[in-house]
């Protein structure tokens, strides 16, 4: 690529990749390491187009969700099967990843700033400011759904429906809006541990040894003509396991149960 080529967005690729590698090398041990990431579902990555491709996740911290896939997507496309062994994938990464965040976060500190060159398309969220909920809703600002648009149309975008780092919360319609709108293929993936590994920003380790999974799906299954937004918002709360249905009392049986699989899925990977 020419030393000065840009994106659609104006960000220089050259200065772009050295980002992507040197702030993959720094949190790559985040991953592999001090904690495990265990990923299932990696040979859909391979199999998918080089644009108009919209991931859709549950979100559990800042940062460290969306570095997460950035590593698992550059692996599994360079030939990885469910791992981020070796680094090496990192030295020529896909460079048209894009992610959604609030525009209020991406300007909070150099660092941020610094991954917002990455591949942020920032967004000023119509019902939150400052980390509190607003009665009065703002309008939408048309240049942030511009800004997805062209993001699709130049690679993959990776959003949060839920706007929040809170289990539980709605599927915003904004979501619903942008795959009715634009068509994409819609990814679901699901992540756990990332809440007990990190504190909320996804920057500061909090703890070790802990069992972070990563589960890509099927595409989504959606009639872009006749599903309704309401519609596609249930199909979206359900592909990301954040529908209330999910949300019950597990027996104290059931949750032992569950840890020594854990304990069990950890010594298998």
């Amino acid at each position: 690529m020419g030393l000065f080529k840009r994106n659609p967005f104006g960000h220089i690729l050259f200065i772009k990749k050295w980002l992507i590698r040197i702030l993959g090398a720094m949190t790559h041990r985040r991953y592999r390491g001090f904690n495990e990431l265990q990923i299932e579902g990696s040979e859909i990555i391979k199999t998918l187009p080089d644009t108009n491709v919209l991931f859709i996740s549950n979100h559990q911290t800042y940062f460290a969700d969306v570095v997460a896939m950035f590593h698992v997507f550059n692996a599994s496309l360079s030939g990885r099967q469910d791992t981020i062994k070796n680094i090496g994938y990192l030295w020529q990464p896909k460079m048209n990843i894009y992610y959604v965040a609030a525009k209020e976060t991406m300007q909070a500190g150099l660092l941020p700033r610094i991954l917002a060159y990455v591949g942020a398309i920032t967004v000023e969220r119509t019902w939150r400011s400052k980390g509190v909920d607003v009665t009065e809703k703002r309008d939408v600002n048309p240049n942030d759904t511009e800004n997805i648009r062209i993001a699709l149309e130049d690679g993959w975008v990776i959003t949060f429906p839920q706007g929040t780092t809170k289990s539980f919360k709605p599927v915003r319609k904004g979501t619903a809006h942008i795959i009715k709108q634009h068509k994409p293929i819609v990814i679901p993936i699901v992540i756990d541990g990332f809440r007990r590994s990190f504190d909320k920003k996804g920057l500061r380790m909090k703890k070790k040894n802990i069992l972070q999974s990563f589960i890509i799906k099927e595409p989504l299954e959606i009639d872009y003509e006749n599903d309704t937004i309401e519609q596609i918002v249930e199909k979206v709360e359900y592909a990301i396991e954040q529908h209330p249905s999910f949300l019950k009392v597990i027996p104290a049986e059931e949750i032992k149960a569950q840890e020594e699989l854990n304990k069990m899925r950890r010594w298998d990977y």
